[in-house]
């Protein structure tokens, strides 16, 4: 099955995340890597999974994989990937308490592990932006709303 194109956005992400993996600058990673950095991408693998997914592509190969298969496989996986599921995924990043809202707090709390420092104002200043019901949270059903149209 032909994965999808990638737009240049998602090359360099791509390509970004590979070099960060890439410890011995060969341009290459082994299996344990590729496994590492594709769970780091939010892709539930296990190294069977990985070594499928190379061989799917070339069957001949040994067991590393240059930017160029990796970008492949990584194709073929945005392709199969469920947009609701992730754009779920990444409310629960924010929605860290499990409230099943978008605090302040939870907002601050996102801010601190990205290493901004916004102030409350700011923070308080996104929620509204997309707070439809105007209780002062993002809910889910919001959130989603917000990312269907992005």
């Amino acid at each position: 099955m032909p994965g999808k194109t990638l737009n240049e956005r998602e090359q360099a992400e791509l390509k970004e995340a590979f070099d960060l993996f890439d410890h011995e600058k060969s341009g290459k990673l082994n299996i344990h890597e590729l496994k590492v950095l594709m769970r780091a991408l939010g892709f539930q693998v296990k190294k069977r999974d990985v070594v499928k997914c190379i061989h799917d592509i070339e069957p001949q190969n040994e067991g590393h994989v240059d930017f160029s298969l990796y970008a492949q496989i990584m194709a073929e996986k945005y392709a199969l990937r469920d947009p609701e599921e992730e754009i779920l995924k990444a409310f629960q990043l924010f929605d860290h308490d499990g409230s099943g809202k978008i605090s302040l707090k939870n907002m601050r709390h996102v801010a601190a592990e990205l290493g901004e420092d916004l102030a409350d104002e700011e923070l308080q200043a996104m929620i509204e932006e997309f707070d439809r019901d105007q209780d002062g949270e993002i809910s889910q059903e919001e959130f989603l709303t917000i990312m269907r149209s992005a």
